[in-house]
């Protein structure tokens, strides 16, 4: 049995090894992106975008207002909620994140305070959020959204929108009045990775140690 543990404690190690290199990459390819001069969203969406989340895109259009909903959040300023309003662009609409507003705001207001001209957005490539918040689903039929799926609230709001992505808003120009607060995504991925290694590892080596005690004490 504690053979058999210390094989299974070994390849835990040497999978979480994996994951430590794999989110090392990722780490890096993020802080890359976050830095990196903005592509043209037409040229992300081409493809599949999800290789490109986080990564720094530019877009221009015009907001189309009756497709804008309020998603219940959290920032740095508390809670409150992130403002979705699509963007129809020469090749499509997409939707963008334009940033945080307090609890308390009323989706009339917001739809009232923005822009109706040309806009140019620069944000981060975010992917689709389906399915709803933690313990609570979206409810499309009474406009309460508590993810960011775009998928569903395209559709609730009849909106051609493309479903796999939206943009989470650094700036935008030229800047409304009473913009929501944009450029609060926090990016952050834990990496305990090593100390979980080490754990698996410390615990084969115990288990190997022990085997070897019991098969000595016989003899």
């Amino acid at each position: 049995m504690l053979l058999v543990l210390a094989a299974a404690f070994a390849a835990l190690a040497v999978w979480q090894v994996q994951r430590l290199h794999w989110k090392e990459a990722l780490i890096s390819r993020v802080d890359a992106g976050m830095r990196a001069t903005p592509l043209p969203l037409e040229r992300v969406a081409a493809s599949d975008p999800a290789p490109f989340e986080y990564r720094r895109v530019i877009v221009s259009g015009r907001y189309r207002l009756s497709g804008t909903v309020l998603v219940s959040g959290a920032s740095t300023r508390g809670s409150g909620y992130w403002v979705l309003a699509p963007l129809q662009t020469a090749g499509g609409i997409a939707y963008v994140n334009r940033g945080f507003m307090p609890l308390g705001t009323r989706i009339d207001t917001v739809r009232r305070q923005t822009p109706t001209g040309p806009v140019t957005v620069i944000g981060l490539l975010r992917v689709s959020e389906p399915g709803g918040g933690f313990l609570r689903a979206n409810r499309p039929a009474e406009d309460r959204w508590y993810s960011r799926d775009i998928a569903t609230i395209a559709a609730a709001r009849h909106q051609r929108a493309d479903p796999r992505l939206f943009v989470d808003a650094f700036s935008e120009s030229p800047a409304a009045p009473y913009a929501p607060i944009a450029g609060l995504t926090v990016v952050s991925f834990p990496n305990n990775h090593l100390s979980y290694a080490l754990t698996w590892a410390a615990l084969a080596i115990l288990s190997a140690s022990g085997a070897f005690v019991l098969w000595r004490k016989p003899r």
